[in-house]
């Protein structure tokens, strides 16, 4: 970016400031227009930069292989979890709350299990008394370790161009005010992340 000091001050051309002015106004690319990490979600952290996540198959509960691309259009929060994982566990009616308020064509709730035995993972569900949610298997943890998951659970959030914009290590109060307004954020937002 061309920059001119004058006077110990720095300024921008005046054609490149109406142009970085434009596009705030349009919604593209200024970080402090998206909502800050906190209370439920204060450990939610923006990528910088936005990456495209991986194109890695794992497998829905029939056992078709899908990929993260199937979701594209709309906004995916991926959700790395196991059976025996207590704070997995723990997380899991909020997400399922989450999907009630929120999933439809432009929001999801994504599921995806690291347990090497998937056929108990359905059931597990159904015990928990879950009715909002389905999830997908990654016995071989290929799809985590792309997106270079180091515990569990890991949840991360996807705009609607396929780019990872955040994520929560450990859990979180996904059926909070604080949640929603982070996800309506891009639910919303006009151009990428």
């Amino acid at each position: 970016m061309m920059r001119l000091r004058r006077n110990g001050l720095t300024w921008l051309p005046a054609g490149l400031a109406a142009a970085i002015a434009l596009a705030a106004t349009l919604g593209f690319g200024s970080a402090d227009e998206r909502p800050e990490p906190r209370g439920a979600v204060q450990h939610f952290t923006y990528t910088e930069p936005s990456r495209p996540v991986p194109e890695v198959a794992f497998v829905d509960q029939a056992g078709a292989a899908v990929s993260l691309s199937d979701f594209r259009g709309g906004v995916v929060l991926v959700n790395f979890w196991a059976t025996w994982c207590a704070p997995c566990i723990r997380e899991m009616p909020a997400l399922d709350r989450l999907q009630a308020a929120l999933g439809g064509d432009r929001f999801t709730v994504l599921l995806v299990s690291i347990d090497r035995d998937g056929a108990k993972v359905a059931p597990f569900l159904e015990r928990l008394g879950l009715t909002q949610l389905r999830t997908h298997l990654d016995p071989k943890r290929k799809l985590s370790r792309a997106l270079a998951v180091v515990g569990l659970p890991t949840s991360i959030l996807i705009d609607r161009t396929g780019l990872e914009v955040g994520r929560v290590q450990g859990p979180a109060e996904w059926d909070t005010p604080e949640a929603h307004e982070l996800i309506r954020h891009f639910m919303t937002a006009p151009g990428p992340g």
